[in-house]
């Protein structure tokens, strides 16, 4: 459709043309004294468009001819660009390919490229890079010295100015590889070099966690864990890990009640509900707890364990075979001072659920805590044949032992005392 138009465009201007100069009769005069010059005004036209086209192209021709320096030194300059480029490429290539030796020569002349070169664009971004391969390649064959030269280079003021983005980079690979080298007084130094925005961002999160894993900060590790399961950086699934192994690692550090129930308040709900925080804490707490300890401090840690292991009441039948069992030991000792209510809840609970053993464990020394002997003797009897855990079967016998001596029958209590015995 556009060549039509362009058709019709000419076709009228050629008509235009032929009505103007097809019967023109006119004539243009020139004097030139003392001379008289009479040329036809059609021919006066031609002529001053032919003169227009020659100077134009003479104007053309010496503009070109006075650029043909500039655009040879343009030419060489591109020549150069294009080989520190390609030696640059050549030198990510061979890091990756884990040849660091070929990296480094490759890296190094494009270096000796850049040496000398006027300024072009983006040419302290290639030079930046290729003291970052050096480096890199330095830190892969452990040659820590030429990579911190070549570190100290990359992070000089003028290049870090006009390739900030480049520069970001490097200090962090800086950290990532005083992390690579179990340094950690170096890796945090250089996490406190960085700016707040880039200090952020998911790749230094990772490379915090790293070094507050090496470092055994274990509350620094938790924070930073948070921060990135809240930003996505592990699927859900790792992000719950992480964190409860941090979480749990953070309450085995605690050194008495004070401490543990202050790392306590500082989890989140959702952690504090989760069962394997639950029972670390809860075992923690009954660990601060010395033989010799006086009456206070006992019940004020087994006031301590009953809150913490309060959601889990609801969700008993949901705990593994593991944690249940886990869960038994940590709240045994609690059963000494368990009030009226919450023994009714333990038998509830536990007439909700009357195969399982642990329930039947519980509530049998329950009972037997409140001199119930009777219920207590038929609850740990039934305990026995579905428990398989050595201590809690030890337990159970010990305890259906001192039920048989209390009801006077002395043929059950030693019978009851051997199989104690006899149990590893």
């Amino acid at each position: 459709m556009r060549s039509v138009f362009w058709l019709l465009a000419l076709a009228c201007l050629a008509v235009a043309l032929a009505l103007l100069m097809g019967n023109n009769s006119s004539t243009v005069t020139l004097f030139w004294p003392p001379y008289r010059y009479d040329v036809s005004f059609n021919f006066f036209l031609f002529a001053l468009l032919g003169c227009f086209v020659v100077l134009y192209a003479a104007m053309r021709a010496l503009s070109v001819l006075r650029e043909l320096p500039v655009q040879a030194q343009r030419w060489r300059q591109q020549q150069v660009e294009r080989a520190a480029v390609g030696f640059v490429m050549d030198a990510l290539s061979h890091q990756l390919a884990g040849r660091f030796v070929r990296a480094q020569a490759a890296a190094q002349n494009a270096l000796d490229q850049l040496q000398g070169t006027a300024t072009w664009p983006r040419r302290e971004q290639l030079q930046l890079l290729a003291h970052l391969m050096l480096a890199e390649s330095a830190q892969s064959l452990q040659n820590r010295e030429r990579r911190d030269r070549h570190l100290q280079l990359a992070l000089a003021p003028e290049l870090a100015r006009k390739a900030p983005e480049a520069a970001e980079g490097v200090m962090l690979r800086a950290v990532h590889w005083a992390v690579e080298d179990r340094d950690v007084e170096t890796a945090r130094n250089r996490l406190a070099d960085l700016p707040q925005g880039m200090a952020r961002r998911i790749q230094a999160l990772r490379l915090k966690l790293r070094v507050a894993g090496l470092g055994d900060a274990t509350q620094e590790a938790l924070e930073t864990a948070r921060l990135l399961a809240k930003h996505r950086a592990f699927s859900p699934e790792a992000s719950r890990s992480i964190v409860r192994g941090l979480a749990m690692d953070a309450l085995r550090e605690a050194q008495d009640l004070s401490q543990l129930t202050a790392v306590w308040r500082a989890l989140d709900a959702s952690e504090r509900a989760m069962p394997d925080i639950v029972l670390v804490a809860a075992a923690q707490a009954q660990r601060q707890v010395s033989a010799g300890a006086d009456e206070s401090a006992v019940e004020e840690a087994r006031q301590w364990v009953r809150g913490c292991v309060e959601p889990l009441w609801t969700g008993f039948n949901g705990l593994t075979a593991s944690q249940q069992l886990q869960f038994v030991r940590v709240y045994e000792p609690c059963l000494a001072g368990l009030d009226g209510a919450g023994l009714a809840r333990l038998e509830q609970l536990q007439r909700l659920a009357p195969q399982n053993a642990c329930l039947q464990y519980l509530a049998g020394q329950a009972c037997m805590h409140r001199q119930l002997w009777g219920k207590a003797a038929q609850l740990l009897g039934q305990a026995r044949h579905g428990l398989h855990d050595p201590m809690l079967l030890r337990r159970t016998w010990r305890s259906l032992a001192l039920l048989a001596e209390e009801r006077g029958d002395t043929a059950a209590a030693q019978a009851a005392w051997r199989t104690a015995a006899q149990l590893d």
